[in-house]
């Protein structure tokens, strides 16, 4: 299986960058994990937020296949523990899904067609967090969910 991370934007701030890369190393030795980044929208300062989500939104429709499994990550989702989304990220991989795809949007969330293509939205928290600090958040949740499943000393309860 592969898990792909897609963003709306890149990271800005050098220190997230080099600890989510820190992180996506650390994937590499459980999962093929790729990165994907929709570049920024450009002249969107201008734009009304609706319409920024619509075009963000089609710019993520147009990295996932109909075969993908899409979680949305969003604050409004179902929220785990740590070990309660490494079994559900286990079953996902007992089940045969080729490509697991997790979608971090824009400042203001999704289109409605991005939800409606979402199999499952996961929330984090139900604080509200920078887009940017996600990323490095949910990479730890996922490399943390791995060394879950594999007994590694990382995890303690």
């Amino acid at each position: 299986m592969t898990i792909s991370l897609v963003l709306v934007g890149k990271t800005d701030n050098k220190h997230l960058e080099a600890l989510i890369n820190d992180y996506k190393k650390r994937l590499s030795f459980f999962v093929k994990f790729e990165v994907t980044i929709i570049p920024d929208l450009k002249k969107r300062k201008n734009m009304e937020t609706e319409v920024q989500k619509e075009k963000e939104g089609e710019l993520i429709l147009s990295k996932i296949s109909n075969s993908d499994f899409v979680v949305l990550l969003d604050e409004n989702g179902v929220d785990h523990s740590s070990t309660k989304f490494a079994s559900w990220l286990q079953k996902r991989m007992n089940s045969g899904i080729k490509k697991l795809v997790f979608v971090i949007g824009g400042p203001y969330g999704f289109s409605k067609p991005v939800y409606d293509r979402g199999n499952r939205i996961l929330s984090l928290s139900k604080m509200t967090f920078s887009h940017q600090m996600i990323r490095l958040f949910f990479t730890e949740q996922l490399y943390r969910a791995f060394s879950i499943l594999k007994n590694l000393p990382y995890h303690h309860e």
